[in-house]
């Protein structure tokens, strides 16, 4: 039973890259907010950001999940590297257009490519966000461990919290362990048992949604 208020269509159009995706709106709400994106294959209404954003809603955030500008242009296939910057770019927009309607922290995640954008942002503006959300980070190919995504790492000054399946092909569990010490500010690696890159499968989200939420508010908003 969700308790949110609803869900709306957002749009900020009033400058490049447009924002766009779906605001959940809490009914009672914690004064924070969560920014949440994609990975390179999906979009905003993918089934992970869809229950993600639900549980996070119900625990009092209001939640925009967001379309990256890669996927506004096209409905289909793999964002462009050379065109990366703008992704990130459309992310910090997002942040900002939730502002006003914050009263305390922003966070901001993403799922695969879209948390690695996230953290890429952050590692160049550290103050943009109180800490980000990262859902599966493609650590390196599948089948190619050397391609290590972690250029950027020693920059990253926002705290994070790294949720990881079991069984993603993108990063052993060792490999992330390892890879997470190059990273300067606080952080956390919460492992899912048997979760593939998608973490959730079929249709049913069972318990992750609340899981995640829960690890992350021990994580960043103890009690």
């Amino acid at each position: 039973m969700t308790s949110y208020v609803a869900v709306h269509e957002f749009t900020e159009a009033s400058a490049e890259p447009h924002v766009r995706g779906f605001l959940h709106t809490p009914a009672a709400a914690n004064g924070h907010a969560l920014v949440l994106t994609h990975g390179a294959g999906s979009n905003s209404q993918s089934r992970l950001l869809h229950a993600v954003a639900d549980s996070f809603a119900n625990a009092g955030f209001l939640v925009l999940r967001c379309d990256l500008p890669f996927r506004q242009k096209r409905p289909h296939g793999p964002p462009f590297p050379a065109a990366s910057a703008q992704d990130r770019a459309g992310l910090a927009r997002a942040v900002d257009g939730l502002r006003p309607q914050v009263s305390g922290q922003i966070f901001l995640g993403g799922h695969s490519y879209g948390g690695r954008q996230a953290t890429m942002l952050c590692a160049e503006k550290a103050d943009l966000v109180s800490g980000l959300l990262l859902l599966s980070y493609p650590l390196h190919p599948p089948r190619k461990p050397q391609d290590l995504r972690t250029a950027h790492f020693p920059n990253l000054k926002t705290p994070a919290l790294f949720i990881h399946g079991s069984r993603d092909p993108f990063g052993s569990q060792a490999e992330m362990e390892a890879a997470l010490q190059l990273i300067p500010a606080r952080h956390h690696l919460n492992m899912v048992e048997s979760a593939g890159h998608e973490l959730i499968r079929g249709s049913a989200a069972g318990e992750l949604p609340s899981q995640v939420t829960a690890a992350f508010q021990a994580f960043f908003l103890p009690s």
